[in-house]
C-alpha cells in the first residue's frame, strides 16, 4: 500500500488496458438494472444515430478509477471522484477474447495537499479518443 509520505506530485500511475466486450455490457446492465438497448443491440444503437453499441458511462467511469484504486490498494481510499463523459466507448461485436473494445487509462498526482489527500488526474481513451474529460480523483493516504 502506497503511504503519502512517498507520493510526489509528477508521479505517473501505472497504465492499464481494460477489455470491454459486449457480455461485460449485458453483465452490467443485469447488475445495474439499466438496460437501455443501446448497450447490447447494435440495430436500436444505429438507428438512434449511434456507430454501434456503446458501454454504459457509469461502467467506463468505474473501469478508469480501477488504475487509482490498484495503486493506492484500498478503494476505500477514494474520497472524491468525478469526470465529464466526452465521447462513448464503442464496442463492436465478436466472439473471441480480442473483440470488443479497449479502454486504457493513464494517472498522474496532480496535487499533494496538506490535508493528506492526494489528487490524481486521469485520461481514460477508446480507438484512439479520449472518453472522459476532466477525470480526477481525491485520495486519502494514510
Amino acid at each position: 500500500m502506497i503511504k503519502f509520505a512517498d507520493v510526489a506530485k509528477g508521479d505517473l500511475l501505472p497504465e492499464q488496458t481494460f477489455p470491454i466486450r459486449r457480455v461485460d455490457l449485458v453483465k452490467y446492465a443485469g447488475a445495474s438494472g439499466d438496460f437501455n438497448p443501446i448497450h447490447w443491440n447494435e440495430r436500436f444503437a444505429q438507428s438512434v444515430g449511434l456507430p454501434d453499441v456503446i458501454a454504459h458511462g457509469m461502467f467506463t467511469m468505474a473501469e478508469a478509477v480501477r488504475v487509482v484504486t490498484d495503486w493506492c490498494g484500498d478503494p476505500g481510499m477514494v474520497v472524491e471522484y468525478q469526470v465529464r463523459f466526452t465521447k462513448p466507448v464503442v464496442v463492436p461485436d465478436g466472439v473471441d477474447e480480442e473483440s470488443g473494445a479497449r479502454l486504457t487509462v493513464t494517472g498522474k498526482v496532480s496535487a499533494v495537499n496538506e490535508d493528506g489527500t492526494v489528487r490524481v488526474d486521469l485520461v481514460a481513451t477508446s480507438g484512439g479518443e479520449k472518453v472522459l474529460g476532466l477525470a480526477r480523483a481525491v485520495v486519502r493516504l494514510p
